[in-house]
């Protein structure tokens, strides 16, 4: 049985046996029971490859949102600084994974940071938790819905950053309907993005069109840059439909991840419906506190100043959330030049051109189109230096003729 078959039959078993929980057991039974499913899950798709270094790496992964939980349960209501102790925990969790030197690997023969899973995600989902917590939106959580939480296994690797008030909400007494029909086709288009386009699309990227070794025509960038953002979409959003999928099979709902990018006439558009989970988060945690810190500091005369600067912390931030790596903070910088470009924008049209000629600009087919077209040449020169390090991007631009 290959590796792929294995894991297939061990999602299915683990859906079915998460309805059952859900559906038959109430209290700390289901608690215990699903808790125990996906941590077990979690290991033996992720961890358990036939090679016991990998346990210790799990029971550290393991001890550590543990530990989260405690910092959770002793500082989230607490008054003055003291959440952002709990806030902080994840975060560092993902900072040392991170950061840690390949070298203690190698000394250790460990395999370490690599192996933990999903750890940006479970990083934001359960700081966004201690948020919540604090502000009274949902009630302190137990050891075994914490863990059942942090670990969910459709949401694991790549998101969406599902907002515990949103997951709780399959545990309470009469749970939400998901039909199964809905959640199976929602699979099955996951299942076609993600294998059959994302495969077509990839042929067509850089590392496979450009960095082969051979002279290239200038028009073979833009090419590829277009082919990478369709196969960025077509990936990412095929795998977050297989995982909102699998959640309803399950019962649990997800927020969705994605709205149609391709429609956004503006880069703040744009967040608004890309990655909508990371730019709840970021709005919700860091957008709003440091606007209106940024805002009393400047004064209401330079209110636009303080929300630019805003803005382009937030998107440095997500550069670094996406990896180490000066390509990434480029990418975080430049879709906050286009955010920010956005905002003084949009204030220039609607001081020059008044409420009815802000509105007919808008409502105009011709400009909504250069609009839309703009937004996603723009977006997808800025994921040029996602997709690459600063040693292909030298062989890229050398390979041009």
């Amino acid at each position: 049985m290959t590796p792929e078959l294995s894991d297939l039959i061990k999602m299915v078993g683990y859906v079915v046996a998460g309805r059952l929980v859900l559906a038959c057991l109430r209290g700390a039974a289901r608690d215990f029971a699903f808790a125990t499913l996906n941590v077990a899950l979690l290991y033996l798709v992720f961890f358990h490859r036939g090679d016991p270094r990998h346990a210790p790496t799990f029971v550290a992964y393991l001890a550590w949102v543990v530990f989260q939980y405690a910092m959770l349960r002793l500082f989230a209501q607490k008054g003055d600084w003291k959440p952002w102790l709990a806030f902080f925990t994840p975060i560092l969790g993902l900072i040392l994974v991170r950061y840690i030197p390949q070298s203690l690997s190698a000394s250790t023969s460990l395999p370490f940071g690599p192996y933990f899973i999903g750890i940006s995600y479970l990083a934001f989902r359960c700081s966004h938790l201690v948020v919540e917590v604090r502000n009274g939106t949902v009630k302190m959580p137990g050891l075994l819905d914490y863990l059942s939480f942090s670990f969910f296994v459709p949401t694991m690797s790549v998101g969406p950053i599902n907002p515990y008030s949103n997951y709780r909400r399959a545990f309470e007494a009469e749970p939400p309907s998901l039909p199964v029909g809905r959640s199976l086709m929602r699979i099955l288009v996951g299942m076609v993005k993600y294998k059959f386009l994302g495969s077509f699309f990839f042929q067509l990227t850089y590392s496979n069109f450009l960095l082969d070794d051979h002279y290239h025509p200038w028009i073979d960038l833009p090419i590829a840059a277009i082919f990478y953002y369709l196969f960025l979409y077509v990936n990412f959003s095929g795998f977050c439909d297989m995982a909102i999928g699998g959640a309803g099979l399950i019962g649990i709902p997800v927020i969705e991840n994605f709205d149609n990018p391709f429609a956004a006439r503006n880069m703040r558009e744009f967040w608004n419906r890309w990655h909508i989970s990371l730019s709840r988060y970021m709005r919700d945690v860091c957008f709003s506190p440091l606007s209106k810190y940024f805002a009393g500091v400047f004064g209401p005369a330079n209110i636009n100043h303080a929300i630019s600067l805003t803005i382009m912390i937030v998107f440095l931030l997500i550069g670094a959330w996406h990896g180490i790596g000066w390509h990434y903070l480029t990418f975080g910088f430049l879709n906050g030049v286009g955010v920010i470009a956005t905002h003084y924008y949009t204030i220039g049209l609607k001081r020059w051109l008044g409420r009815d000629g802000f509105k007919a600009y808008n409502a105009n087919r011709w400009i909504h189109a250069a609009a839309v077209t703009i937004t996603i040449c723009y977006f997808s020169f800025t994921l040029f230096f996602f997709a690459n390090t600063r040693v292909d991007v030298v062989k890229i631009l050398s390979a041009m003729r």
